[in-house]
């Protein structure tokens, strides 16, 4: 912080101070020139804090409105005009816990407006949702694995289903085969007692036939 205090922030203030004399939309381009110079030391600064910002940022999260944080997931400067009112309270909470670039970007809103200042306000956001981008990344369930898994069961399933069918099939199979030889069994049966029923006939009638010619005539 000592860098911002003693070359940062003065270089911005006597940017500002031009609002009251000169032209305000020159003065916002001057503030946008100065932050993007010191855009190389605010990314050192953030990296080095990084572990210490993220619970107090994801803490400031948690506790604001809908709308600021559908634009912290996605900041746009169509998003950054219509909620102007609830980000220029987020960045005044960034300043309290002193992340980097956000006090001069909220001196900036509060002096200019969001239309001048769109550059500087979504640099400061965009750093902010990488931990809020991370940190529900990481809560997120494996969509994959788990349709992977359910793909696997089913298809287990399927080829059960399918076995079953077939077994079902081949037993069918066999019960008509083992009727259709009890029937052709059966009727072997019957055509055998026939067969045999003709040839009786014949040895039973031959008898009667010569006892008839044998008896004497009667008187």
């Amino acid at each position: 912080m000592g860098y911002w205090k003693e070359k940062v922030l003065p270089k911005i203030k006597k940017v500002f101070d031009k609002t009251s004399t000169g032209n305000k939309k020159a003065a916002a381009s001057e503030a946008c020139q100065s932050f993007d110079e010191s855009k190389e030391q605010i990314n050192k600064e953030f990296e080095g804090r990084r572990t210490e910002l993220q619970p107090k940022v994801l803490e400031i999260y948690e506790a604001s409105s809908a709308e600021i944080k559908t634009f912290i997931k996605e900041p746009k400067e169509a998003g950054l005009k219509k909620n102007s009112v609830v980000v220029h309270k987020f960045l005044e909470e960034l300043v309290k816990i002193e992340f980097p670039g956000s006090k001069p970007v909220s001196e900036a809103f509060s002096k200019f407006g969001p239309a001048l200042v769109p550059g500087p306000v979504l640099f400061v956001f965009e750093k902010v949702s990488t931990f809020i981008v991370t940190e529900e990344k990481v809560d997120e369930p494996p969509p994959a694995a788990a349709t992977t898994e359910e793909a696997g069961g089913n298809k287990e399933k399927e080829i059960l289903v399918v076995e079953e069918e077939k077994k079902e099939e081949k037993k069918e199979e066999e019960e008509e085969k083992e009727d259709v030889e009890k029937v052709e069994e059966e009727m072997i049966e019957v055509a055998v007692e026939e067969a045999e029923k003709k040839e009786a006939a014949p040895a039973t009638t031959e008898p009667a036939k010569g006892k008839e010619f044998a008896e004497p005539p009667k008187p």
